[in-house]
């Protein structure tokens, strides 16, 4: 059958689901039930004959959306805990893999512009970081420490300092999403353009190899984080901004909801970043193989978590908890 034909015929079918999932609290358990029978015999179709058209798309969130009402009152098992970072988050992950793409395309940009501004003007980094901050670093640069930064304070005490900020940050970026995602947006960019100044910076000091492999050893997930929970704020604009062929408060609703799985998703790998950046990134004497190795980790790590696994559990037919 081809594509159009199989739409007209079933489209009406698909409105009335519609009602019924905008509806469901007035619904019989049994009505919820045959709706999800029905728009999972048209998705498997949909999957085997179009699996790349936007009417896919459609029917797998109309089904999602069902599955989620039949069983949001099922009481879940242990493994639950375990399923929720190893399926649940890649598979959302991998239904905001535009907002990703978007919120990635934004951080490399700003990176750049912020390279080139320092490249143009060797005071720019004064502007973003500050003169305490640049006049420190000079003088740990002229004693041969540019990293020492890393070295002072508690490392407890900083432990818990970065990791509350970061997820305070993470919970900014995606709230920040309500606005459109244009502020979701300009926290992107300050922290990219940051990132490109401050590093480039460092490259002009003639200790950009040593501020790499410090800066990165915990900044490859801390960053890779700062992107992620963008695609998070940018998925929850998206939901009331662009409601596609859904009633714009289920769109928002289901926005914030991927938006927020994404966010608490994230939190461990922040947590871990914040223990590399308290307790390992002030060993700057650390073999430079060893510190280029375990950034290399942490990069293949990121690109399996959310580019890899999630295309391969979508693919392979793996459905949300």
């Amino acid at each position: 059958m081809k594509e159009a034909s199989f739409i007209r015929q079933n489209f009406p079918k698909w409105k009335e689901l519609e009602k019924v999932i905008e509806t469901a609290e007035k619904q019989d358990p049994g009505r919820l039930a045959d709706a999800y029978t029905e728009i999972t015999t048209d998705l498997s179709f949909s999957r085997s004959h179009y699996p790349h058209s936007r009417i896919t798309v459609y029917l797998n969130n109309l089904a999602s959306a069902l599955h989620n009402l039949l069983y949001k009152n099922k009481k879940e098992s242990v493994s639950r805990i375990v399923t929720f970072w190893t399926r649940e988050i890649p598979l959302v992950i991998y239904r905001s893999r535009r907002e990703l793409l978007y919120s990635f395309l934004l951080f490399a940009v700003c990176v750049g512009i912020g390279c080139l501004s320092t490249l143009k003007d060797e005071t720019f980094p004064r502007l973003i970081l500050g003169d305490g901050y640049v006049d420190m670093t000079l003088h740990n640069i002229e004693r041969g420490e540019p990293m020492a930064v890393y070295a002072h304070g508690s490392p407890v005490q900083m432990f818990f300092m970065i990791v509350f900020n970061n997820i305070r940050v993470s919970f900014v970026l995606f709230v920040s999403g309500i606005l459109t995602g244009f502020f979701t947006g300009m926290v992107i960019l300050y922290n990219g353009v940051m990132i490109g100044a401050f590093q480039t910076f460092f490259f002009q000091q003639h200790a950009g190899l040593e501020s790499l492999l410090a800066i990165w050893l915990h900044g490859t997930l801390e960053m890779s984080e700062m992107v992620v929970t963008g695609a998070a704020g940018f998925a929850l604009g998206n939901g009331w901004l662009f409601p596609g062929t859904y009633p714009r408060g289920y769109a928002f609703r289901e926005g914030a909801k991927r938006g927020l799985k994404i966010v608490i998703g994230g939190i461990p790998i922040t947590v871990v970043a914040g223990f590399v950046e308290s307790f390992l990134t002030r060993h700057t004497w650390a073999p430079d193989v060893m510190r280029g190795g375990f950034i290399v980790a942490c990069m293949a790590f990121v690109v399996y978590y959310y580019v890899y696994l999630p295309k391969r559990l979508y693919h392979n037919g793996i459905s949300e908890p």
